[in-house]
């Protein structure tokens, strides 16, 4: 389930899957505060007085780059922003955050405008001493929401933050630093040596997969969209359980596959799960279309295999949204993904974006049911059995029991909450706007 061409999958890599952002922010400290040689950060955007450690007082963003800059080599590139001002980060607030970051430091940075209109530069990777690279779906911004949290999701402000990355050792570290160099080179026209291949640290297999749009970089002038030929290799392979985490679900790419399988499931314990959140800060109406879609799919092939699904931060009877911005995909715990890439047209065809993908059960097997006791509120060894089983009788009835505890006013009791099908009426008229509005 490789997806061809190059990068190959590599093997001799040591994995660790980074599960919410306080997790993510201290090791990206550490390694930053370890670095020998050099630290590059490619990201959609970036805030200079974002705190990575919470304690008292705060490390700041800027004060732990400013301090690297001193003794090693600390390149930042970042999104250049909207060119309309009606989207956010905006130019001109990018160029200000830019000036925050560097002024009265070693740090360099470059704001890359190689974009297709409406569209952005959307991974976030950290490349350490050519080493070690952190790849996922976390910004280190406080743009539209604050990114540190907990796999407990204690109520913050009246906003959560659902996210996951990796932290990668090993021969696909290379991969990771050739793509971070190749930007860095179309954008600046300076050639970074590269470094020497990383030495094998583990056992894993891992293949480094990305969105390039055609004709945006001479590196890449027909582009690279193994993202979406990896999902959709994976997907057509289901035969028991499909569980996705994403921060949309408008690609009829991934949806009409699991559509075919729901009206004629593969196996008895076929299952899907979707966690998504209760509301996309754009294109609501296409991810509930494609909801509706899979939920009528599920109907016709006799029900009870779907759910679309989000969590909520509970304190006494006050329930805060968690924006789930994870992108994560399990199938039948042998092939895992984790990276920057949203289930729509924006990463698959239209932003960069890079994503790692590992066919290793252990692994796979390992992250889903990690992120299934946080939702489901149970230890490791309760939600360990069969998928389906844990399906059936956990995520199903609870997260519906949510649903309607809060269509009658009643106060939850658990964090999961049942997503509802809409109408597609609305998705066929501004659907196509909102396939332009920049990801975020």
């Amino acid at each position: 389930m490789w997806a061809a061409a190059d990068p190959p999958p590599r093997a001799g890599n040591a994995v660790e899957v980074l599960i919410a952002g306080a997790a993510y922010f201290a090791a990206v400290a550490d390694a930053i505060s370890s670095a020998r040689e050099s630290v590059h950060i490619a990201g959609w955007c970036l805030t200079p007085e974002f705190a990575l450690l919470r304690d008292e007082p705060p490390l700041l963003l800027r004060e732990l780059l400013a301090e690297a800059a001193e003794r090693v080599d600390v390149r930042v590139i970042v999104w250049a922003g909207a060119p309309v001002p009606a989207f956010s980060p905006r130019r001109a607030s990018v160029r200000e955050s830019s000036r925050r970051l560097t002024d009265g430091t070693r740090i360099r940075i470059a704001c890359d405008r190689y974009e297709r209109p409406m569209h952005c530069h959307h991974e976030k990777l950290v490349v350490i001493d050519g080493e070690q690279a952190f790849v996922g779906g976390i910004d280190m911004t406080s743009l539209a929401g604050d990114r540190w949290d907990t796999p407990e999701h204690p109520a913050r402000g009246r906003l959560g933050w659902h996210d996951v990355a990796t932290h990668l050792r090993g021969p696909a570290v290379g991969d990771v630093a050739d793509h971070v160099a190749a930007r860095w080179s179309a954008v600046t026209g300076e050639q970074l040596a590269p470094p020497p291949l990383p030495s094998v640290a583990g056992d894993v297999d891992v293949q480094v997969v990305r969105t390039l749009p055609e004709k945006l970089y001479d590196f890449a002038p027909r582009g690279d969209f193994r993202i979406i030929e990896a999902y959709v290799r994976a997907l057509r392979t289901a035969e028991h359980l499909v569980y996705l985490e994403n921060q949309f679900l408008w690609a009829p790419e991934v949806t009409s596959i699991l559509a075919d399988k729901l009206r004629s499931p593969p196996s008895d314990d076929f299952r899907v799960i979707v966690l998504l959140p209760g509301r996309a800060n754009n294109g609501e109406d296409d991810t509930r279309g494609q909801v509706a879609l899979l939920t009528d799919a599920d109907e016709q092939g006799g029900g009870g295999r779907f759910l679309a699904t989000t969590i909520v931060a509970r304190r006494g009877g006050t329930v805060d949204p968690i924006y789930v911005h994870a992108k994560v995909g399990v199938v039948d715990d042998r092939w895992l993904t984790i990276g920057s890439a949203n289930i729509n047209a924006h990463s698959f065809y239209n932003d960069t974006e890079v994503n790692l993908v590992f066919c290793d059960p252990e692994l796979a097997r390992d992250t889903r049911l990690r992120l299934w006791a946080s939702h489901l509120e149970r230890e490791v060894s309760e939600v360990a059995g069969d998928p389906a089983a844990v399906f059936d009788e956990l995520w199903l009835p609870i997260a519906r029991e949510q649903r309607e505890r809060r269509d009658r006013g009643a106060v939850a009791t658990h964090r999961l909450l049942e997503l509802v099908p809409k109408s597609r009426r609305a998705d066929r008229l501004l659907g196509p706007l909102q396939s332009l509005i920049v990801d975020g």
